[in-house]
């Protein structure tokens, strides 16, 4: 009865009441009721009450009519039921909700607001679908499952964190999201009230919400302090927990934990309260219950040796923890548990010492819960044994006097007002006042805890605002209810009136924001249930002056509450009892036993032994009792005074001491004032059953919380005004069925959705029109379903109608046609078995005949075997005797040939054994001969001085170092022969003043005597020393002859493997001679000794010119301001095995290379060898003319810079040496432009002959050979003359200096001294020094020009076979074709051939153009030098010298520009600052991608070059730390991010492909080798690079992830791709969250959006030039990124989880795919990431019922786990009434078709997952000198260099 009156009272859905205007209320409820009536026919579904399950469904089979007694049902077992109705029998039943409404997942939601309807969706939810969470309106519904679910993972939490709360799936997380996001727009503080019975969840629910805000409000200094907040929890669950009937994790206790948050909103600090201790569990524990788990915890604990002398064993040893007579509880581990406590402890800041205090408490209430109390005879005392071993470990534990409380714990003290005297108590007495003491003791322990806590979660900073938790019990009623269900009730009581006040405001809210008139709402007011407990004589004010009489007892207590409140309506006497009262509480009646209700309000403890304790020899004992009224608790500063609610410490006189009643009144008061002043949210936690089974529903335990929570109240008054609402376009989307299809097209859906209502539903008041909503009375969406789904049967009706009549037009046809063919096959049939007939007659005939032919024909047959069996036995034994005949003749002959065989065997071997006799004398002989004249020549010196050649330096080496010993060794003897004369002066001294001091004194010879001992030792040692020194320099002397012995033999050794290296050259060159090509060589020689004439005549010149040029340097007046040491120019000359070239040579080998690669090598084939001979040279001789450039620029710069100043001396030579390398210069030039020539005669001589037999290209390689030759030679003479022309240089220079060194000495008269002997030997020692290495750089030339011939033939070779082969291709082809078509082939072939030749004409032609407009330019500008230069000396030397005999042209050719740009160390910060830190994407763009890259490395290689290792550092240094601060500053710029990944990639690209490793050099041509670098190895900035461009590539994927991860959800599940697919479903009050209530509304984004953001992205890095591997990467990790966000949501969002939004996704999915492929990205595996949520479509499209769907999910779903498989399908939301739900049978079914699978147990995708970044190596195709630099980026102080 009691449900069924709860469920009548509040839950009608249609029943409101109105205090204003009861007469139209009247009228609404008569048309109501008409319609209702109007809504009971048949096939109408309705609930009806039921003892068992509370509510239980069923079905009309008849039309109700008004009036009828009996409303005929039939149950869901299919029974009949006749249902009485009537005014005087049962109401009408509720009415059920269509079945697309259940499930929802907000209660609000529901069409039909009732009792049965909210408890039928949460069992569905809870049992079908697993879902614990459920929203009813404002309140978040929790059922406790009783299992771990994994859907609070950090992953979660980052799924609900900035969503709105009604985007979502019902969680704990979207209230705490919910509290968070308005606790930051608002700047109000938050409250979330989790309520609810022992065992429902409410401390995990706390703990999460607790949880998520230490994740997403994650302190940015200071992590620890989210730490710190986590870590509360399990110390308050060790000391405030414990073990209940109803939860194994019951808290005791009530707690509101205050989160502080900064401005920034990131956690600074937190603050907790706590309320109502149970303090008497310390001391009782009911059956199957324990105590608090911090006690069997350290008593798991005890043997750790830290314990040990806390005297503990385990807990069924001690009273307070054995009294529930289980200790255990299942699946906990107490030890493990304890390790985390006292981790907590720590972690909070609670000192070791302190932790250790706190268990010698907690183990001393264990000791004193065991002293045995023993009554004497008499019963009015009592004492303690002696030796009770408890009361001496309490005692030392506390460090208090044990006889004083042994003592005081069996005796009080009384004071009256005379005196004072001391009381024995009885047994029953003292073991309560012992109990007392432990619950005082614990009590006081428990708030020093949470005081410590609050003080380590304390903060200095300010607090800006807060949200609390609060975590209290909920209501709670048992058989026997004391004085802690009371206070418990009427904190609810409190807490629903609050929540009742919430409620009706936001309602009220709600319709005063769409301007809907506003009717006030009866809802239940508890105030007057408040006023009896709280008010002046209320229960609590009588309990409290109940305390206060001296002879107070319960039983007084309860007659005063029955005179007192019998009246009251709340307030009831049980019949049967006169010690209890009844309270009607909001939720229920509650008895309640008056029986202990005043001690527990007294909470009494005997102040005698609480002083004991004040006198602890430990402090934090002795201070746990002290009173604190003179020092007032600090609280933390915040809008609400909050601060930690601790037990008021007791007065000195205890009558005066606030009662526990009245504490818990203060508080209950402080909690609502900061309620009040926050934004409350709700969570109401419900426990499905008391057996705690995992997912069992009990309705009627269930019904019971749900009424007791309030959930219902709030459904009620919900229900009472407009309980469903929908925007105007979700209405238009969902009903348009409804419409006609003129008002579809209409604009404005306002009035399209207005017209609509008004014809459906003709009672205007049944809905409303807000500003953006529609509201809807309760039921009315029922009905405008049922119109929709009557519509939609009709037109499927149509639809089967229509496809039927086809189906039956499509059978007639079929089976028509069917008899048509049968007719056909019959008459087919009777046909072909005549015909068979005729054939089986025909085929007898024909068996007949060849059966006798074969019977005649074996007849024969046999006759004929057996004559030719006669015949082959006769004739085998004919043959056989011949056989035997010629056998005997054969081996007879084969004796005879054996015989005579060895005979001449024989005869042979004498023959041959006189034979080698006589040419063994002779080869004697001849040996003998040859031993003797070797020897000769052996002796002769010219011999030896061949064979000691190689060995001289060696030897002259190993000569100066005995030289250098030896003169050691003298050195050491002379030194030692000093010492040895020293020491015998001194011997004989001392020996005179030992004869001296005898002579005095008699008594001192003994001392005397052992200082010449020990002289005399010394002595010996010196000479034991030399002797030492003398046989090592012997020993070591005979080391170094054998050494140079050794050196001699391998000198001969290398001697002879000389010889034969050039016995075997001198042998292949002969073999390697054409007798065809001797003329030609003779030739050769003839023109070559005339060349060599020439340059002697040429050579005589320039020596003549070499003394005009000494005779101008004496007149010279010209002071170039710097001067080369002779001497230092001789050893850099001498370093170079080779003369130096002039520019000009340099350029026209690269002109060969060119014109080589355009010509392609089947046309340079016989260029070959000359090529690679140029190519060579370039190599060795481009440093050569790079350092005489550079001198020579050096000198023209200096010489302008300093023209003006005053001319010394000195001048003089540099003047010769500058005119000296401008002719040594220009003669250069003039005969590389004869080698040129001759090149273009050869080039002409080839490309002038046709295409003939091999016979033409022999010439040609003649031709080629002879001028590859001349070439040689003429570069060797040019070396001799060089190395001669330098020798004499260096001995003039020598002369000249040593005749300015004597000037000082000789005066005027120096020039006509003769130089020393001395300098003339160095002079010709150097002389021979240059010859040798002149000799040396021959024969290594020589060797090079035959290893470079060589390669050039098997070059030729290869190349020649290669084209005999394609000819032979192509003759064999041309030979199997026809006549016609091999004419027009070879009219193909040539006309290819001049396509290509022309081709190559004109690129040369062009080639030769460019070169030429090059060459005039420069010759201009040569031109314009010379000319100034002329004018500058004939300005400087009219005057002082005469002219010239030649007038002398200095000609330069202009620098190539090689790849490198030179800055001064100055400069670098302009540089970096142009390059980096002022460049923007924009002003490159137009330029070559990653321009700065390519600038920045070119600066790098000259700083390289240069061999500066500092430039290098601090410019990379500088560079590294400049892309950071600009990365730092524009960390959200996209553009500017991809662009510096682009140029940081680039740069670490070039620093591999100019290292010089052959591993990065595989695909670099000839010229970019050239610019690799030469002295540093940078890998270790390489490293650094790429850790950088990591760093970069993770930046920009989180700038790409921020920029799309609010479009992902909208574009992928939101938005219509397909328009008029999706379906709206009524929503629920979650969608009018504050978090959504503005005026624009949620931005939505379309998946071309999306799109077209990801086009931006990849055209942005494709502008910026970066690596097509890294931008495949970029996009295969937004996809990922795509794919977790959007699977993850679909996961928890039951709304988005149907049919359509399946096809929706596939085909967004698919447009993704197409963006790749028109992208060319599909190999960047990006489309794979797609897969999980494609198969997640297919899943919501595919069919679920048969047990073949289920096989074909478990195929078709590999990339989904099985837990996200299951989910998807427990979320699966039919759209209408036409889909079906997926069955819990099927879902089942799933489940153990997948248990195979080992599947990870996480439900959601990390979305913060990221795939391994690879930076592949990617060379750059540019080379360095063509590089283009703008002017645009002012860098104009850079040189190219």
């Amino acid at each position: 009865m009691t449900a069924h009156t709860c469920g009548r009272c509040g839950l009608g859905g249609t029943r409101l009441m109105s205090e204003l205007r009861p007469s139209e209320s009247s009228r609404r409820s008569r048309r109501r009721m008409k319609v209702e009536y109007n809504l009971y026919c048949q096939f109408t579904r309705v609930w009806i009450p039921d003892p068992e399950e509370v509510w239980k469904g069923a079905e009309i089979i008849k039309d109700y009519k008004e009036g009828d007694p009996v409303l005929h049902l039939k149950l869901e077992d299919e029974t009949t039921l006749e249902y009485q109705v009537g005014p005087n029998q049962n109401p009408l039943p509720f009415l059920r909700n269509p079945d697309i409404l259940v499930g929802e997942n907000d209660l609000t939601a529901l069409s039909y607001l009732h009792e049965p309807a909210v408890l039928h969706n949460l069992r569905v939810r809870f049992l079908e679908s697993n879902h614990i969470y459920t929203y009813c309106g404002i309140v978040l519904v929790a059922i406790n499952p009783y299992e771990p679910l994994q859907i609070y993972g950090e992953e979660v939490i980052n799924a609900y964190s900035g969503q709105n709360m009604g985007d979502m799936d019902p969680h704990i997380f979207a209230v705490a999201e919910e509290a968070y996001k308005q606790m930051a727009r608002d700047e109000r503080n938050q409250s979330i009230i989790v309520s609810g019975e022992s065992g429902a969840g409410k401390t995990v629910s706390a703990k999460y919400a607790m949880r998520f805000f230490a994740t997403v409000g994650g302190s940015s200094t200071d992590t620890s302090v989210e730490e710190k907040v986590l870590a509360s929890s399990p110390i308050m669950e060790a000391i405030g927990n414990a073990k209940t009937t109803r939860n194994d994790n019951s808290s005791r206790f009530g707690k509101y934990i205050q989160i502080g948050f900064s401005r920034h909103y990131h956690i600074i600090g937190a603050n907790m309260r706590t309320y109502l201790l149970e303090k008497s569990r310390v001391v009782f524990q009911a059956e199957e219950e324990r105590n608090y788990h911090i006690f069997y915890q350290l008593c798991a604990s005890a043997s750790l040796p830290e314990f040990q002398d806390l005297g503990l064993t385990s807990a069924e040893d001690f009273t307070y923890t054995s009294l529930g007579e289980n200790i255990f509880i299942e699946g906990v581990n107490d030890a493990e548990d304890f390790c985390k406590t006292r981790e907590a402890f720590t972690l909070l800041g609670i000192k070791d010492s302190s932790q250790s205090s706190i268990f010698r408490i907690v183990a001393s209430i264990l000791h004193l819960g065991n002293i045995q109390i023993c009554s004497e005879r008499d019963g009015e005392s009592c004492h303690i044994l002696r030796d009770d071993a408890h009361l001496q470990s309490f005692c030392k534990l506390l460090g208090v006097e044990l006889q004083q409380m042994e003592h005081w714990l069996c005796h009080r003290k009384l004071v009256t007002a005379s005196e004072t005297y001391v009381k024995s108590m009885g047994a029953k007495q003292a073991v309560n006042a012992r109990d007392a003491l432990a619950k005082h003791i614990y009590a006081r322990l428990f708030d020093w805890i949470v005081e410590h806590i609050n003080k380590a979660l304390h903060t200095s900073s300010k607090q800006h605002s807060f949200i609390g938790v609060l975590d209290i019990y909920g209501f709670e009623t048992f058989e026997v209810n004391s004085f802690e269900q009371f206070c418990i009730n009427y904190a609810n009581e409190k807490l629903q009136q609050q929540f009742n006040s919430h409620v009706f405001k936001l309602e009220q809210e709600e319709y005063m924001k769409e301007l809907i008139p506003w009717t006030l709402i009866d809802f239940h007011d508890n105030q007057p249930c408040i006023d009896l407990i709280e008010a002046r004589l209320g229960i609590l004010d009588l309990l409290d002056e109940e305390c206060k009489v001296p002879k107070g007892t319960d039983q007084n207590w309860a007659q005063k509450l029955y005179k007192q409140h019998s009246n009251s309506a709340h307030f009831q006497k049980p019949r049967m009892s006169n010690i209890s009262f009844i309270v009607i509480h909001f939720a229920d009646k509650v008895e309640y036993q008056c029986d202990g209700f005043l001690e527990k309000n007294r909470d009494t403890v005997y102040e005698e032994q609480i002083n004991i304790l004040k006198a602890s020899q430990f402090q934090m004992v002795a201070d746990l009792f002290l009173d604190k009224d003179d020092a007032p608790p600090s609280s933390k500063p915040s809008r609400v005074n909050v601060r930690a609610l601790k037990s008021t410490p007791k007065a000195p006189n205890k009558e005066h001491r606030k009662s526990v009643g009245l504490q818990f009144r203060s508080s209950l008061h402080l909690l609502m004032d900061t309620l009040n002043a926050t934004t409350p949210h709700y969570v109401r936690c419900i426990k499905p059953n008391d057996l705690k089974e995992a997912f069992s529903f009990d309705s009627r335990r269930a019904v019971q919380q749900l009424r007791a929570c309030g959930v219902l109240e709030t459904i009620r008054i919900s229900a009472a005004g407009y309980p469903s609402r929908w925007t105007y376009l979700e209405f238009f989307s969902r009903y348009r069925v409804l419409m006609k299809r003129s008002d579809m097209t209409a604009a404005d859906k306002k009035l399209v959705c207005k017209n609509l209502l008004e014809t459906l539903i003709k009672e205007p008041d049944m809905f409303q029109f807000g500003k953006t909503k529609i509201f809807f009375r309760a039921g009315q969406v029922a009905y405008l379903e049922k119109l929709r789904a009557d519509k939609f049967r009709s037109a499927c009706i149509a639809i089967q109608k229509t496809v039927r009549g086809w189906l039956q037009r499509i059978r007639y046809r079929k089976i028509r046609r069917s008899a048509v063919a049968l007719q056909r096959y019959g008459r087919g049939y009777l046909a072909r078995r005549y015909a068979e007939f005729l054939r089986h007659s025909r085929a007898a005939l024909f068996c007949q005949k060849q059966y006798r032919m074969v019977r005649e024909r074996r007849a024969y047959l046999r006759k004929r075997r057996a004559v030719v069996t006669i015949q082959a036995f006769t004739r085998g034994t004919l043959t056989r005797r011949i056989y035997w005949e010629f056998l005997l003749h054969h081996k007879a002959m084969i004796i005879q040939k054996h015989v005579r065989g060895w005979l001449q065997r024989r005869r042979f071997r004498r023959a041959r054994a006189a034979a080698v006799v006589i040419q063994c004398a002779f080869r004697c002989m001849q040996a003998k001969r040859l031993l003797k004249q070797r020897k000769i020549e052996a002796r002769s010196a010219e011999h030896l001085k061949k064979l000691n050649t190689g060995m001289e330096m060696k030897i002259v080496q190993l000569q100066r170092k005995m030289d250098d010993q030896t003169k050691e060794l003298k050195v050491q003897n002379e030194q030692l022969v000093t010492v040895n004369v020293t020491l015998g002066s001194e011997v004989s001294k001392l020996q005179k003043e030992l004869q001296e001091v005898r002579s005095h004194r008699s008594d001192g010879g003994r001392e005397l005597q052992e200082e010449l001992e020990r002289l005399r030792q010394q002595l010996q040692e010196a000479i034991a020393a030399r002797k030492k020194l003398e046989e090592e320099h012997a020993s070591e002397k005979t080391e170094l002859s054998q050494r140079v012995e050794e050196l001699e033999e391998e000198n001969t050794l290398l001697k002879s493997q000389k010889e034969e290296l050039n016995q075997q050259i001198q042998q292949q060159s002969r073999n390697s001679k054409v007798e065809a090509s001797s003329a030609s060589l003779l030739a050769e020689l003839d023109e070559e000794r005339r060349r060599y004439q020439n340059l002697l005549k040429e050579f005589s010149r320039l020596e003549q010119r070499y003394d005009n040029l000494k005779e101008e340097q004496s007149l010279n007046k010209f002071q170039p301001g710097h001067r080369r040491n002779p001497s230092n120019q001789s050893s850099l000359e001498s370093d170079s095995n080779y003369p130096s070239v002039s520019t000009s040579e340099v350029g026209d080998t690269e002109d060969s290379i060119q014109l080589v690669d355009e010509m392609g090598m089947e046309k340079a084939a016989m260029d070959i060898s000359l090529f690679m001979k140029l190519q060579k040279r370039v190599r060795e001789l481009e440093q050569e003319r790079k350092r005489l450039q550079l001198n020579l620029d050096k000198m023209e710069e200096l010489s302008r810079r300093k023209g003006s100043e005053p001319r010394s001396p000195v001048s003089e030579q540099e003047t010769a040496d500058l005119a000296y390398d401008n002719l040594k210069r220009q003669e250069l030039e003039s005969e590389n432009k004869k080698l040129k020539n001759d090149l273009n005669d050869l080039r002409k001589t080839l490309s002038a002959a046709p295409d003939g037999p091999s016979s033409e290209l022999q010439d040609g390689y003649n031709l080629l050979l002879r001028q590859l030759r001349a070439a040689n030679e003429e570069l060797d003479a040019r070396k001799e003359e060089v190395l001669i022309l330098r020798t004499q240089i260096v001995s003039k220079a020598q002369q000249q200096e040593n005749g300015q060194n004597v000037e000082p000495d000789g005066g005027p008269d120096r020039g006509s001294r003769e130089p020393p002997d001395a300098d003339s030997d160095l002079t010709d020692y150097h002389g021979l020094s240059e010859s040798k290495k002149l000799l040396e750089a021959q024969l290594q030339s020589q060797s090079r020009t035959h290893r470079d011939e060589l390669e050039a033939l098997h070059t030729q070779i290869e190349l020649l076979k290669d084209d005999l082969e394609k000819k032979q291709e192509i003759l064999n082809y041309t030979s199997s074709l026809s006549p016609e078509a091999r004419v027009e082939y070879s009219v193909q072939q040539e006309i290819t051939r001049l396509t290509n030749d022309n081709l190559d004409l004109k690129e040369l032609v062009e080639k030769l153009e460019k070169n030429e407009r090059k060459l005039k330019k420069q010759l201009r500008i040569y031109m314009k030098k010379v000319q100034e230069l002329e004018a500058a000396v004939a300005a400087q030397g009219a005057s002082s010298r005469p002219e010239l005999s030649r007038q002398v042209t200095v000609q330069r050719k202009e620098k190539d520009f090689d790849g490198m740009l030179e800055y001064s160390k100055e400069d670098e910060a302009r540089l970096i600052k142009a390059l980096i830190s002022d460049v923007r994407p924009s002003s490159v763009s137009a330029t070559v991608p990653c321009l700065p890259a390519y600038i920045l490395f070119m600066c790098i290689r000259h700083a390289d070059h240069v061999n500066d290792d500092q430039k290098v550092e601090s410019l990379l240094t500088s560079t590294i730390n400049t892309i950071k601060k600009v990365l730092k500053k524009n960390n959200e710029d996209f553009e500017m991010i991809s662009f510096w990944l682009a140029n940081t990639s680039r740069l670490l690209h070039c620093l591999k492909q100019y290292s010089g490793d052959e591993a990065f050099m595989t695909q670099n041509t000839a010229k970019q080798n050239e610019h690799c670098l030469k002295n540093f190895d940078l890998a270790e900035y390489r490293q650094v690079l790429s850790d950088l461009s990591i760093q970069i590539y993770q930046q920009l994927i989180k700038v790409a992830e921020g920029i799309i991860q609010p479009m992902i959800v909208s574009a992928m599940l939101e938005s219509e791709s397909i328009p008029s697919l999706a379906g709206v479903k009524p929503m629920g009050y979650r969608n009018r969250s504050h978090s959504m209530d503005t005026d624009d509304g949620p931005s939505s984004y379309t998946l071309e959006a999306l799109i077209r953001q990801l086009g931006q992205f990849h055209a942005v890095m494709q502008e910026h030039g970066l690596d097509p591997e890294i931008i495949g990467q970029v996009v295969r990790q937004l996809f990922s990124c795509i794919n977790a966000n959007t699977l993850n949501n679909l996961l928890l969002r039951k709304d988005v989880c149907s049919w359509s939004t399946g096809m929706q996704l596939r085909y967004n999915t698919s447009q993704m795919e197409e963006w790749l492929r028109a992208n060319n990205l599909l190999q960047s595996k990006a489309a794979a990431t797609l897969e999980p949520i494609i198969q997640a479509a297919q899943l919501l499209q595919v069919k679920k019922k048969t047990t073949q769907d289920a096989e074909a999910i478990c195929t078709l779903c590999t990339a989904l786990t099985t837990q996200q498989i299951v989910k998807i399908l427990n979320l699966y939301t039919p759209l209408n009434e036409f889909e079906e739900r997926v069955t819990v049978s099927f879902i089942r079914g799933i489940q153990n078709r997948l248990q195979e699978r080992n599947d990870p147990p996480q439900l959601l995708l990390d979305t913060k997952f990221t795939f391994p970044v690879l930076f592949p190596y990617a060379p750059s195709a540019l080379s360095l000198d063509a590089l283009h630099i703008p002017a645009s980026l002012g860098i104009d102080f850079l040189v190219r260099v």
